[in-house]
């Protein structure tokens, strides 16, 4: 399904969890220069679900930032750590439907698997999960459950794929693309420490807040796969995408947060004006 609306929504939603970079800064600026060139709407939204690395602290930093970059939203900030009923339902969703199975397994039980299988395919957040708890009986995981065994919730892929059918999606840069989510494997939506995943998280949000251009980093290119089959799942509509080139430093290295020579703060405070950012992103206006 599609957006019919001829409204422009866009949006920008950072992690907490450091300073933004000139990486960041560039994809905030694009988003936003597109919203305001068709008469559209540039939405906030703060990815704050990972209570274990984000910090308050960097949310105030982070508004600061984007106020100095000169780059306004429109209505309140979305904090995802609020809709944590919003991911529950869209997990019990997917659940009634069969297509979730409650995984047991620590990283060490993962990594020691595919170690011994001798060869493991790399999906976009590390090795594809082997399956491990895939097979479980429904009296052994309802045990372990009971016994107190801390689990994830994973996407049983090929399921979800059977019923799902042949997707397709539009990327802005890349055309017309073929869903290829199988590549991921059984990715966790519901993870022990949190409750949800970035993928569902963000699939849900997207939705909520009437998205229509999703403006992020070509690192985010094979995550559109998971989202695209979530959102046919859960009966949402897909939003067009726009996967930018990653900004890079003098070593051709990809910007990061840890490193603090990029980060708008460090910036600021060497002097440089917010046209000088902006011209450094390449988007001054």
């Amino acid at each position: 399904m599609r957006y019919n609306s001829a409204m422009i929504v866009t949006r920008f939603a950072p992690s907490p969890t450091g300073h933004l970079h000139l990486g960041h800064a560039y994809s905030a600026l694009l988003a936003c220069q597109r919203a305001r060139q068709q008469g559209g709407h540039f939405l906030l939204r703060l990815e704050d679900i990972d209570n274990t690395r984000c910090r308050p602290e960097y949310i105030d930093d982070l508004l600061e930032d984007l106020q100095w970059l000169g780059i306004d939203w429109d209505g309140p900030v979305l904090k995802q750590s609020g809709r944590m009923q919003a991911y529950q339902a869209a997990l019990d969703a997917l659940r009634g439907m069969g297509l979730l199975y409650p995984c047991f397994c620590t990283r060490r039980d993962i990594l020691a698997e595919v170690g011994a299988s001798g060869s493991a395919p790399q999906g976009i957040d590390g090795p594809v999960y082997p399956g491990i708890c895939r097979g479980l009986s429904s009296a052994e995981a309802e045990h372990r459950i009971s016994s107190g065994v801390p689990y994830a919730w994973r996407l049983d892929m090929t399921a979800a794929m059977e019923q799902s059918g042949t997707l397709g999606w539009t990327d802005e840069l890349g055309g017309p693309q073929v869903c290829n989510a199988e590549q991921a494997g059984d990715v966790v939506l519901g993870r022990k420490d949190i409750g949800t995943s970035y993928h569902l998280a963000v699939t849900v949000d997207d939705t909520f807040q009437n998205v229509s251009l999703v403006i992020r980093g070509q690192d985010l290119f094979q995550a559109t796969h998971i989202h695209r089959l979530l959102q046919a799942l859960l009966g949402l509509p897909t939003p067009v995408y726009h996967h930018h080139h990653l900004l890079t430093d003098s070593q051709g290295r990809r910007l990061a947060k840890r490193d603090r020579s990029a980060t708008l703060r460090n910036m600021r405070q060497s002097g440089l004006s917010a046209s000088d950012v902006r011209r450094m992103a390449g988007l001054d206006e």
